[in-house]
């Protein structure tokens, strides 16, 4: 069972988390701090006590925006420490995720917190500590990057093509490629990919999907949708509403994004 510690500069935020902590019952205690301070001297507590000791902490559920240091200032201060708990990011803020994930996050809670989507980072962190020490820090479910340069003597890093996207599912990781995927839907703090064979869902924000594929023709069309400019099939105008038909699915256009969409679509029907 794990023992948490949850960190929070808003008092109704901190103790809503605390009371779903406490009702999950694979949570053996779930303590609460309302600052930065606060939280470093518990969790230095807990690194020196040892894992069995009586200050003991598994997992740091931590809010990013707080006075003071911020939630991701805590996680670089972690990160030196030899055996530090794992942290779950718990935020109102999508952009941070590429950061928090950089900084081996377990997962990444976007407020306001859902119990089911609370309940699955439990689930996230309780198996990652049923691991080897060697295999507690988990990897990020991001698009695979070129890899760095290297110099002399290093062994050569595996390489992928920054034409695709890496997917894991059970333990199992695939790599489909950015040109078959039509559209992207939102899905809380998730994004699933649609393509002509089905979906995949990949733990990276909608935003983060747009900036980094603006360049290979992908396009807001609203809050939950991110489309492929060349997969749209029609463009549909009915009583004042915009959608556009991608493959089998009606994707709902928001009238911020309309006239920007039927621009670009005149300008590849044209160009």
């Amino acid at each position: 069972m794990l023992r948490v510690l949850a960190v929070d500069d808003e008092k109704p935020l901190l103790e809503e988390l605390l009371y779903l902590l406490r009702s999950d019952p694979r949570v053996r205690s779930a303590e609460g701090a309302s600052d930065a301070t606060e939280a470093l001297r518990r969790i230095t507590l807990a690194v020196e006590s040892g894992p069995d000791g009586p200050d003991a902490i598994d997992v740091v559920f931590l809010d990013i925006q707080m006075a003071g240091l911020t939630g991701l200032d805590i996680a670089r201060l972690l990160a030196g420490f030899a055996r530090p708990p794992l942290i779950v990011f718990v935020t109102a803020h999508e952009g941070f995720a590429v950061q928090a994930f950089d900084l081996k996050a377990v997962d990444y809670v976007l407020k306001p917190v859902r119990p089911e989507r609370l309940a699955e980072a439990v689930r996230r962190a309780r198996e990652l500590l049923a691991r080897p020490v060697r295999e507690q820090r988990p990897e990020p479910e991001r698009a695979a990057v070129p890899a760095p340069r290297r110099t002399a003597g290093e062994a050569p890093a595996v390489e992928r093509a920054p034409e695709q996207i890496a997917v894991k599912l059970g333990g199992v990781t695939r790599f489909v490629a950015i040109a078959d995927i039509a559209y992207v839907e939102a899905q809380g703090d998730y994004a699933r990919l649609h393509t002509d064979e089905g979906s995949h869902l990949v733990r990276i924000p909608l935003s983060t999907l747009e900036e980094r594929w603006a360049s290979r023709g992908f396009v807001r069309i609203h809050r939950r949708h991110l489309v492929a400019l060349g997969r749209i099939d029609e463009l549909r105008l009915d009583a004042g509403s915009t959608s556009v038909r991608v493959g089998a699915a009606e994707l709902q256009v928001s009238r911020r994004h309309a006239r920007q969409l039927r621009d670009l679509l005149m300008r590849q029907a044209t160009g």
